[in-house]
Parts: structure tokens; C-alpha cells; sequence
């Protein structure tokens, strides 16, 4: 059974931080692609940061360049969103999305609020 569980988020203080992570299991971690969504109320789920199956590229949204940082640990499975200066436009449900070719999964999100 394909998983992927979503943790670590919660509420944080304008310019606080948060490590998300994303378990996998059910699958071969090693030969998907992983990256981060976000989706705030009343807006369209956007990517926020992508790394290769090897761990050898990243990309990220310009609204997040500088401030954020996607990882991968093969022998955890697991993907992880450093999250540093945080914006209360930064709030939304995050998405842990894994990827290879034709073949997607989705966790459940996790809600981050940044708030004072």
C-alpha cells in the first residue's frame, strides 16, 4: 500500500522556521522524483520545490528561493522541507507529491500557519 505521511507542521511566528517530512513507503522511493506543494484557501495548489530521484537538482518557486530547502534521505525514504523566514503568505496546506514518469501520489497535507 502506497503511503506518503506529511508531518511536522503547525503554527510559527512571522520570520520562525519548520522542517516538514514526508515518509514514503509502498513504493520504490529511490526512483521518483519527490517535491512540495502548497495550497492556501481559495487558491490553486502550486508547487513549491522539487528535487530528482538522484538528489542531484532542485528547483524552487521564486517565492520561496533563499528561504527554503528541499532534501531527500534514501535510507529513511524520506523528503523533507526546510522552511526559514517565514511570511504569513507562506500559510497553506502542504503537499508531499511523489513522481515518475506517468505515475503520481499524493499524503494527506499538512496545514502550516504563520501568524503572530
Amino acid at each position: 500500500q502506497v503511503q506518503l505521511v506529511e508531518s511536522g507542521g503547525g503554527l510559527v511566528q512571522p520570520g520562525g522556521s519548520l522542517r516538514l517530512s514526508c515518509a514514503a513507503s509502498g513504493f520504490t522511493f529511490s526512483i521518483y522524483a519527490m517535491s512540495w506543494y502548497r495550497q492556501a484557501p481559495g487558491k490553486e495548489r502550486e508547487l513549491v520545490a522539487a528535487i530528482t530521484s538522484a538528489g542531484d537538482s532542485t528547483n524552487y518557486a521564486d517565492s520561496v528561493k533563499g528561504r527554503f530547502t528541499i532534501s531527500r534521505d534514501r535510507p529513511k525514504d524520506t523528503v523533507y522541507l526546510q522552511m526559514n523566514s517565514l511570511k504569513p503568505e507562506d500559510t497553506a496546506v502542504y503537499y508531499c507529491n511523489a513522481r515518475q514518469t506517468a505515475r503520481a501520489y499524493w499524503g494527506q497535507g499538512t496545514q502550516v500557519t504563520v501568524s503572530s
